[in-house]
Parts: C-alpha cells; sequence; structure tokens
C-alpha cells in the first residue's frame, strides 16, 4: 500500500511542474535556461513567449511581376516589405487581374482571403469599387483593405494612398522641353481620366517652362495594360514628328518604339536605363517606391494603431522619385531639374498661375495655386496639349 502512495505522490509531483513549466500552446520551448542576475535559479526560470502570428498581406495586381513597369514596379514595394519586417509578415499576391470587373477584384480577394490574408491591397484604380463593397458589406469588418489610386475611404477597415507624381513629371517635363529638337513631345496615356491628365499637364508645364514652344501630343489607348496599343502608340507619335516620347502606361513598350527609331524616351515606374536597346534613348523615369507607404502602414497593423488614410506620398517623403538621369541628359538640363526639385522638396506648388487650358480659358489665375484637391479636379488639358483618343 505504501508503494502504491508514493508512486500516486511521483505522478502528481511530475504533473505539477509540467504544468508549471509548459506554455498553452503545447509548443515545445527550444530557447536555452541559463543563470543570470534575475533569474540565479536558471533553468527554472518561464519559458520564452512564442513568436507572434505574422499578419497576411495580399496583394491585388492588374499585370505581371515581370511586365517591366507598373506591377514589377508595385511587386518591388512589397519584396521591400518582406525585408523591412521579416518574420512580422507573410504576403501573397495575384496576378493578372482584370480591373475592368468589379466581379474579378471581389474573387481574388475572397481567394487571398480564403488563404488567411487580413489585409488586402488592390494596387490598380479599377479595383476600388469592388473593394470597397467588401468592406462595406459587414461581412469583411475584420478584414483592412486598402487601395492605390482611389479616393474611397471609411472610418473602420479602408484606406487609400497614392502620391504626387505630378512633381516628378514636371521635372520629366523640364528635360523633354529642353532636349527636344521637334517642340514635339510624344506621351502615351492609359485613359482621359484625372490621375492621367494631371501627369500630361505637369509635363507639359514643366517643359514650357523651359521651352515656350515645347508642345505635347497624346494619344490614349484606353487601356491601363495592353503592350502592344502602348507601342503602337509611341510608333504614331513618332510618324507626327515627336522626338521625346513620355507615358503613363505600364510596360516599356513607348520606350522601345523610340529607341528604335533613334529617339528619346522617358519612362515609368521603374528604372529601365539597363534595358538592352535603350542605352541611347532612356532620359529618366517617373518611379515610385511603395515600401515608403507599406513599411509603416503594416507596421501600424500589426502595432494596432492603424486607423484608415488618405495617404499622398511625394519627391520630400521619397514615395515618388525620379530614376536617376543618365548619360543622355545634358548638364543643362540636369542643373535645372536639381533646382525645380530642390523647390518641390521645400513645399513649393506644382501648378502656379497663370494658366490657360488648351480651349484658352484661364483655369488658375495669376498669384495663385493648386492644392491636393485643385489638382484632383483637374479634368482639363493645359495650353499646348493636344489629345487624340
Amino acid at each position: 500500500m505504501k508503494r502504491v502512495l508514493i508512486l500516486l505522490l511521483v505522478a502528481l509531483m511530475v504533473f505539477t511542474l509540467a504544468a508549471c513549466g509548459g506554455g498553452s500552446s503545447g509548443a515545445a520551448d527550444t530557447g536555452s535556461a541559463t543563470a543570470d542576475a534575475d533569474n540565479p535559479a536558471g533553468a527554472s526560470g518561464a519559458s520564452e513567449e512564442p513568436a507572434a502570428t505574422p499578419v497576411k498581406v495580399g496583394f491585388i495586381y492588374i499585370g505581371a511581376i515581370d511586365d517591366g513597369g507598373y506591377t514589377q514596379a508595385q511587386h518591388a514595394g512589397t519584396e521591400a516589405l518582406k525585408e523591412a519586417l521579416g518574420d512580422k509578415v507573410e504576403t501573397a499576391y495575384l496576378e493578372g487581374i482584370d480591373d475592368t470587373n468589379t466581379q474579378a477584384a471581389q474573387d481574388a480577394a475572397k481567394q487571398l482571403i480564403d488563404q488567411g490574408c487580413s489585409v488586402i491591397i488592390g494596387t490598380s484604380f479599377g479595383f476600388g469599387e469592388g473593394l470597397f463593397e467588401l468592406a462595406e458589406s459587414g461581412d469583411y469588418d475584420d478584414i483592412i483593405f486598402l487601395h492605390f489610386s482611389g479616393s474611397n475611404i471609411n472610418d473602420t477597415n479602408f484606406g487609400n494612398y497614392f502620391g504626387a507624381m505630378e512633381e516628378p513629371r514636371y521635372l520629366t517635363g523640364i528635360i523633354a522641353g529642353m532636349q527636344t529638337e521637334t517642340n514635339k513631345i510624344g506621351y502615351v496615356a492609359a485613359y482621359p481620366y484625372t490621375e492621367v491628365k494631371i501627369g500630361i499637364n505637369a509635363l507639359a508645364l514643366g517643359a514650357q517652362s523651359v521651352n515656350p514652344d515645347a508642345t505635347v501630343q497624346v494619344v490614349y489607348i484606353n487601356s491601363w495594360y495592353d503592350p502592344a496599343a502602348e507601342k503602337a502608340a509611341a510608333e504614331a507619335l513618332l510618324a507626327q514628328g515627336c522626338d521625346v516620347i513620355a507615358q503613363h502606361a505600364d510596360t516599356p513598350g513607348p520606350q522601345i518604339a523610340a529607341a528604335s527609331a533613334g529617339k528619346l524616351c522617358i519612362g515609368y515606374n521603374l528604372d529601365n536605363s539597363g534595358l538592352e536597346g535603350l542605352e541611347d534613348a532612356f532620359l529618366t523615369a517617373p518611379t515610385w517606391h511603395h515600401d515608403v507607404f507599406l513599411v509603416p502602414t503594416i507596421q501600424a497593423i500589426i502595432d494596432g494603431t492603424w486607423t484608415p488614410e488618405s495617404y499622398y506620398g511625394s519627391l520630400a517623403d521619397g514615395y515618388v522619385d525620379l530614376a536617376p538621369l543618365t548619360a543622355n541628359v545634358t548638364e543643362e538640363a540636369k542643373a535645372k531639374v536639381a533646382e525645380v526639385r530642390a523647390q518641390f522638396e521645400a513645399g513649393e506648388p506644382v501648378f502656379v498661375g497663370p494658366i490657360e487650358d488648351n480651349a484658352g480659358n484661364v483655369v488658375v489665375a495669376e498669384g495663385e495655386s493648386l492644392d491636393r484637391a485643385g489638382i484632383w479636379s483637374m479634368e482639363y488639358l493645359v495650353k499646348g496639349v493636344t489629345a487624340s483618343e
């Protein structure tokens, strides 16, 4: 009988010690216990706390991550996010999602949510309405939605982000205006949408600030992503005498067309100076650094301090930038760009009156300038710009 009692007491002691030393997750404690001033007992101290579950972020892309332009720049931000936050974050993405189809955006978001994503990021304008419907539906209140380039926002789980791309666009206009020989600058544009018109107008005003005779000819392709149409539009502009080609379209097609014709090009989204065939043509490109927004935003989500915002990054904070000016840019143009860039970084506005539209109407009076709201009310093209749709 004594032997039975002794065995029962031993078993009870073992169970008690195990309960005191184990974590509630049941995972093995791989940390080593060492004696120190605060824990002289060493091995008898508490186990390390288990690592927090990483936040999983899902990205919806309109193109391919190696498209040489827009989506590749978006994905570079995703990769930089992973590098910055390490094991605190996981990412997933879907490529080639049609941004003209609300249902496609919603299906992509639901697929990513089913994969465990608690943050959904739509990286093209057309994804906005579909994602906002999900956020407002009441079925996804525990999901955070972020949308690039749109204006939708709520008080709980939907924010938007974009940047003052008009700043680097104006700087590229300075280069184009100083280096065109025909005074004809070509511009391959996606849609006649406010965002696109802002960029066209900024480039045109930059060009005219150094060359009053400079004009900008625009061809809309009515698509954000259409490599063949982008290249064909550039070829049409070159045939009209344009000798510098700029773009608001997703791929390097317009740049390739310009280089093939022996003319100059200004890219978009990425620094394509190293792309084969562009060595003698590429000048620079307005670029995005999406990690400047993504890293602090996802960190705030992890910390539980995030609230919806409408972020608008700038040259000053590094969210928008210019690709390094190549040897194809003249020293005179480089100096002028540096001068005006410093003004923008100090807070000087881009759109300063007097400004006329291409119908001869004064749209910004002398002594006035446009703030963000005024810029995003822009539904006109400025003097010196012609467009064919």
